[in-house]
């Protein structure tokens, strides 16, 4: 198994900074892509920003220029620096992570999956 776990999330004022941090412990696994994503008061999950090992990002279109995502996977760490925050990105903010489990000491076995934070709340006032 394996768990994530973020950190970072305050209450701040429209125009200000906030980072995120998310860190992934367990045993035998790799990490194959860290993303973030968030979830406002009756709005669906969506994706707010994913990256991968070779160091690709994409983002949501709302936080393009706004919101950087970066990885340290050597320590399976991923952060998201919010800057310019607006009362729109107020929501809970989760860590997620694909990642594949070894298992097994003569014969070998994978499986990846999909792995969750618990979430952070971040809130942004006007």
């Amino acid at each position: 198994q394996v768990q994530l776990v973020e950190s970072g999330g305050a209450l701040v004022q429209t125009g200000e900074s906030l980072r995120l941090s998310c860190s992934a412990s367990g045993r035998r696994f790799s990490i194959k892509r860290m993303a973030w994503y968030r979830q406002a008061p009756g709005k669906q999950r969506e994706l707010v920003a994913a990256v991968s090992p070779t160091g690709g990002a994409n983002y949501v279109d709302s936080v393009k220029g706004r919101f950087t995502i970066s990885g340290d996977f050597a320590r399976n760490s991923v952060y998201l620096q919010m800057n310019s925050l607006k009362p729109e990105d107020t929501a809970v903010y989760y860590c997620n992570a694909a990642v594949t489990v070894y298992s097994g000491s003569y014969y070998i076995t994978e499986k990846t999956s999909e792995y969750w934070g618990q979430g952070t709340q971040v809130t942004v006032s006007s």
